[in-house]
């Protein structure tokens, strides 16, 4: 059997690595660029997906001690949670042809701070593959911009022609937000939170982002409940 070089299983894992973990910010970044025209969502997708993939390659560089500093994942979670309710008070509305600038950048800021907040297990994943080679991290993490930014947009397209998905998807942003908010450091060190009270939290996001959508969308169209 022919030696296969290190470098190369290196980067064949890598490449795994980002097929199995890019949902989430998949998600994610089709949420957050839902509201914007469909020329707007690529560019915002494009744009958004590769700032974050560029802070990733430095926080993955310097050992991704970022997101074990206290109130990271908490506020992180919270602005997740956010993107889900802010999904589906806007879903009984169709895309806007043209998106307003402001909401724009507000939906690239969305998903670099998302993103790099959701990606613990894609950093820490790719640092140890790559067993610190920084060219291996570079290579993991920008190759997760092709796979993220296909994944998101159809997941949005999906999102259009079948509404319900929105629901779906905002459930599993809630899923998301949750745990990432009972495992933040903080959380964890003076809570010390049990399976059962992390499942608790979890199921209460979801909860809380159907139920303060659908108020926030019955306030913009008072006849759509009847």
């Amino acid at each position: 059997m022919p030696h296969i070089p290190r470098f190369v299983l290196d980067g064949l894992s890598i490449i795994l690595i980002d097929l199995l973990l890019a949902g989430d910010n998949a998600l994610v970044i089709a949420m957050a660029v839902r509201p914007l025209s469909q020329r707007e969502r690529r560019i915002g997708t494009i744009f958004g997906a590769a700032a974050a993939v560029i802070l990733r390659v430095g926080i993955t560089i310097l050992a991704a001690r970022l997101l074990g500093v206290e109130f990271i994942k908490l506020v992180g979670g919270a602005l997740v949670v956010w993107i889900a309710v802010k999904v589906i008070a806007d879903a009984s509305s169709p895309p806007p042809e043209a998106a307003a600038p402001r909401h724009f950048l507000q939906a690239i800021w969305f998903i670099v701070v998302a993103d790099i907040t959701m990606s613990t297990d894609n950093v820490l994943a790719i640092a140890g593959a790559s067993h610190g080679s920084v060219p291996l991290i570079i290579f993991g993490l920008g190759l997760s911009i092709p796979f993220v930014v296909f994944s998101s947009n159809l997941i949005a397209i999906l999102m259009d022609r079948y509404p319900v998905t929105v629901y779906l998807g905002a459930a599993i942003l809630g899923k998301v937000g949750g745990e990432m908010m009972i495992t933040d450091p903080f959380v964890v060190a003076r809570l010390h939170p049990p399976q059962y009270v992390a499942y608790g939290v979890e199921i209460a996001a979801i909860v809380l982002i159907l139920a303060v959508g659908r108020i926030l969308t019955a306030r913009r169209d008072p006849y759509s409940s009847g």
